[in-house]
């Protein structure tokens, strides 16, 4: 087994590593994979070709990042059923995975470990403040749930008492259109009892039955 590289990388392993990462890209393959088939060829661990690719050799081909990606979707338009193509983890290739094996012989400054503490420092704080919300979004949802709960109580509530108010309403109406009635019919039977006759004087006078 060859020993592992610990010497600084030269233009030439930048270069193939540039050529094989984009390779990867417009293929549908993934980081890990372009990183792993260059530490082969150079007998390097896949780590310090990661750390390699993202701290260096990235920045310098963006445009070539972005035209392998349009190859990319170019072939799966082409090959829409294709199931043998290796899925991409991810869309972006900025991102670093796992950190850097700093043992592997790369050159490292202390600026370039700074910085990448601060980024995983970022990522750690960006995801604590992710979980912080969704906790926040489920105690919300949980005091609406309590909420909507109590709101259909008290509508189911409202719409008894709306039921018995209407039902009382209509037996009040009854009683007074029976009430109406018994007083028509009673202004009836007097008018009914009322005779008139005349007098000797020829007068009419109302005579009770």
């Amino acid at each position: 087994m060859s020993p592992t590289r610990q010497d600084a990388w030269s233009q030439d392993e930048d270069l193939l590593l540039a050529e094989v990462v984009l390779r990867q890209i417009r293929e549908g393959g993934t980081q890990l994979q372009a990183f792993e088939e260059v530490g082969k060829q150079l007998t390097r661990t896949a780590a310090a070709c990661g750390f390699r690719w993202n701290s260096y050799v990235r920045k310098q081909y963006k445009s070539g990042i972005e035209l392998a990606k349009k190859q990319r979707k170019e072939l799966k338009k082409q090959q829409p059923s294709s199931r043998n193509n290796p899925i991409p983890l991810e869309d972006d290739v900025e991102t670093i995975s796992s950190p850097p094996s700093f043992e592997q012989g790369d050159t490292i400054t202390f600026p370039l470990v700074i910085r990448y503490l601060e980024e995983l420092y970022n990522k750690v704080n960006s995801h604590l403040t992710l979980e912080e919300d969704r906790e926040k979004a489920y105690e919300k949802i949980k005091e609406l749930e309590k909420q909507t709960y109590y709101l259909s109580s008290e509508n189911e509530r409202l719409a008894t008492s709306l039921k018995t108010i209407e039902e009382d309403y209509l037996s009040l109406l009854e009683i007074m259109e029976k009430a109406r009635k018994m007083v028509v019919l009673q202004e009836e039977d007097r008018q009914q009892k009322v005779k008139f006759q005349m007098d000797k004087n020829g007068n009419l006078e109302r005579v009770e039955k």
